[in-house]
């Protein structure tokens, strides 16, 4: 298998979907909630509904297996439903007690899953997002089959469930954010870069060995490429030149790695290129606003907020 710099930017991020409610409901309806995680997916499993939320003129309408990407939201509205009278509020079951007897052949079905991303991911994925994507299930075929594999663990509430279920949403978070790239013309920024095919293999470089001093001629020799069309190419994908990347990626592993395992300060310098624990504690500070140390202290005292029901 080839190097996936997109996995491995996940993995440094620390993604995590998380199931955090649903809904079914049998004529017109409407749910109205608060949009408190960062990143948010709702999906329409069956059923049709229309999406309204801060930032946007106009509602979305989901169909079938569409999924709408949510950043940095403040509300969120959905309706649909057939029929006369007025809409019946719905509000979301954090314990999906409403979706066991769920039809998908009678019923809008709603998911709603949150996606957990630490502060560093916040800071170089979000910022590429919309304030809403719309993922449809016909430019992403397999995540309508996924979002059903997700209903059916919900609704049949069998043994391993809970387990399958965060499973199936960390796949919905990579299938919907696939087909967001796949079908929108995304913003310079990280989505951006790691997808980019011509940049690959300055990326893989960077990405494999990123305590080595690698220069601009190394990494447009290795893209194929003449060093002022390199750097003009990346900046334009990325958003910033080369060696700011190499630098914001080691940062990245730095916090990993003082979140992580008692590594020494010294130590993790070295590995990542620095000439000394002083010139690596300036950069790291630059980057996230405080020392090495400060930070290793409050990224193990910080607790999970727990989710609320919303969908």
């Amino acid at each position: 298998m080839r190097n996936d710099q997109l996995s491995e930017v996940f993995d440094l991020v620390e993604i995590r979907g998380v199931v955090a409610g649903g809904f079914a409901a049998r004529g017109p309806w409407v749910a109205r909630s608060p949009c408190v995680d960062s990143l948010k997916l709702i999906a329409m499993v069956s059923g049709h509904g229309r999406l309204l939320t801060d930032g946007i003129d106009e509602p979305i309408e989901l169909a079938p297996g569409d999924v709408a990407i949510l950043t940095n939201r403040s509300w969120l509205q959905q309706e649909g439903g057939t029929g006369t009278g007025p809409r019946r509020p719905i509000g979301p079951e954090e314990n999906f007690t409403g979706l066991t007897e769920a039809d998908r052949s009678t019923d809008d079905i709603v998911i709603g899953t949150a996606v957990d991303i630490n502060p560093a991911g916040r800071e170089l994925l979000l910022r590429t997002m919309p304030p809403v994507g719309h993922v449809r299930a016909s430019a992403a075929t397999s995540m309508r089959g996924l979002l059903d594999q997700l209903f059916d663990e919900i609704a049949g509430n069998r043994t391993g469930s809970a387990f399958a279920i965060r499973q199936y949403a960390q796949l919905l978070v990579l299938s919907a954010l696939r087909a967001y790239l796949d079908q929108a013309e995304v913003p310079p920024g990280w989505l951006r870069v790691l997808t980019d095919e011509r940049l690959r293999p300055a990326l893989e470089l960077m990405h494999s060995e990123p305590g080595k001093p690698w220069g601009l001629e190394d990494l447009a020799r290795a893209a194929a490429m003449s060093r002022s069309s390199f750097a003009r190419h990346f900046r334009t994908v990325a958003g910033v030149p080369p060696l700011t990347y190499l630098s914001r990626y080691r940062m990245l592993l730095a916090q990993r790695a003082l979140r992580g395992a008692d590594v020494r300060v010294g130590s993790l310098a070295v590995d990542l290129g620095y000439a000394s624990e002083a010139a690596f504690s300036t950069a790291f500070k630059r980057e996230t606003g405080e020392s090495p140390l400060r930070y290793r202290h409050r990224a193990r005292n910080e607790r999970p907020i727990p989710h609320g029901a919303a969908v």
